[in-house]
């Protein structure tokens, strides 16, 4: 299993109904506290921010994306 660090895309894997997220959503790591908990940032298409949440590792996983190859 990869390491999640600052700065990475992940995704929820279960739902979080005291935060009003849902599992699959999409954010962003901004933050790693203490004890291997994450500060995620939730946002929308255009980029505003509607959650954050403090998380642990296994309530998400890391997302991977691979650049397309030149043609």
């Amino acid at each position: 299993m990869d390491e999640i660090k600052l700065l990475d895309v992940v995704a929820l894997i279960e739902n979080l109904d005291s935060e009003g997220l849902r599992r699959g959503e999409v954010g962003t790591v901004v933050e790693e506290w203490k004890d291997g908990v994450f500060e995620v940032e939730f946002s929308d298409n255009s980029g505003k921010t509607y959650a954050f949440a403090a998380l642990r590792p296994d309530q998400l996983i890391k997302l991977h994306f691979r650049k397309d190859e030149a043609a």
